[in-house]
């Protein structure tokens, strides 16, 4: 198989890493941590003037059409810079959503403004004691006339504190559905949640949320169809794109360790000529190597109209790239020494952003058993 990348997809990635490489250096991500990136800040600013963010938007809404493969090597930059702002969250996972559920006033009315930059979008899924199961919605809507009123928990939903617009799935009778709540709507009360790796995450609570009709995603008729593949749909994307994120942090690390190793003496030599070490850094490689073909493997099988399959492909590269994200960050940590864990290095900080990428989408664990299950 011909893994070679376009001309048009070799600049992408050069043009997106350059970029990222002057906007989002070490020393402004430490400025940033723990700070909500709104749609003003400097660095989506940029990636709104690159055109970055209208990378998944169909043309007829202003965007540039692309496909899960140009989104694997966007994500590649932003895992090798760690960046902060919420590009996945929005430009890839919210703009598929609304792309494949909303109607055409919807869609009209959202990707535009997605794509140009003027509007962060966030899915708000995730609820607590449910093992990672998609389906497992607690959250409810009731309709009163024309109206909506939701209540419900959506936890650990990340960069909510930047969004615009929350996309909250929520049980209508019997059916999943995709409601858009603006942020500052009565009754939705976020509470911030900071993650290990400095991403600002927030609890949301939906305490009687009244909407209109014209706020689900798509239809409100009682027999309308379920949002279930459309969800699904937009997470194995954005699955297919943080696999593609950990291989750039993971190229950082090899990249940073190698460096070390080959820099710091002990004994009068350079410890990267000690054989234990030697073979300890090229497991690191194998598990890095590993981890891009599964990306790439992802990244084909995230649009698999074969939902088995599709399935099946993304566990897969969740696990083999999970296991990868563990073992790599901590042998660069124990490689560095006490200096590995100090906010003062890098090697941190991929550490950290390794360690909840491995829980995002669901856990390394968690698709282990579910590529076993779909064996059997």
């Amino acid at each position: 198989m011909d893994f070679t990348f376009s001309q048009e997809q070799q600049m992408l990635l050069d043009t997106t890493r350059r970029f990222l490489q002057d906007q989002a250096s070490f020393d402004i991500r430490h400025a940033q941590l723990h700070q909500p990136c709104g749609n003003t800040h400097p660095i989506w600013q940029g990636l709104k003037e690159l055109g970055l963010l209208a990378v998944n938007t169909p043309a007829q809404f202003d965007g540039l059409g692309f496909g899960p493969i140009e989104t694997m090597l966007i994500m590649q930059a932003v895992g090798e810079s760690l960046l902060l702002a919420p590009y996945c969250a929005s430009a890839v996972v919210a703009t598929h959503l609304i792309d494949k559920l909303g109607s055409e006033t919807q869609r009209a009315g959202w990707l535009p403004a997605l794509a140009e930059g003027d509007c962060i979008a966030v899915l708000a899924h995730d609820e607590r004691n449910t093992h990672h199961d998609r389906m497992a919605i607690n959250a409810t809507a009731i309709k009163d006339g024309d109206q909506f009123h939701l209540h419900g928990h959506k936890c650990v939903v990340a960069h909510a504190m930047s969004a615009d617009l929350l996309l909250v799935t929520v049980m209508l009778q019997e059916r999943l559905c995709v409601f858009g709540v603006p942020r500052a709507m009565p009754g939705l009360r976020l509470v911030p949640c900071p993650l290990a790796d400095g991403t600002l995450a927030a609890d949301l609570f939906l305490d009687d949320v009244m909407l209109p009709a014209s706020a689900m995603l798509g239809d409100d008729e009682p027999e309308g169809t379920d949002a279930s593949a459309a969800v699904s749909a937009a997470l194995d994307r954005g699955l297919a794109a943080v696999c593609a994120e950990a291989v750039g942090a993971l190229d950082k690390l090899m990249a940073a360790t190698a460096e070390y190793t080959r820099n710091r003496k002990q004994f009068g030599v350079a410890i990267g000529s000690f054989q234990a070490l030697r073979h300890r850094m090229a497991e690191m490689l194998m598990h890095t190597e590993q981890a891009r073909s599964m990306s790439y493997l992802a990244a084909v099988r995230c649009t698999d109209p074969d939902l088995a399959q599709r399935e099946r492909a993304l566990s897969a590269a969740k696990v083999i790239i999970g296991q990868a994200c563990r073992f790599v960050a901590q042998q660069a940590v124990q490689l560095h020494g006490g200096m590995g864990v100090t906010d003062e290095l890098n090697i941190s900080h991929y550490f950290k952003r390794l360690m909840v990428i491995e829980m995002q989408f669901g856990s390394t664990d968690h698709h282990l058993q579910a590529f076993a299950a779909k064996l059997a």
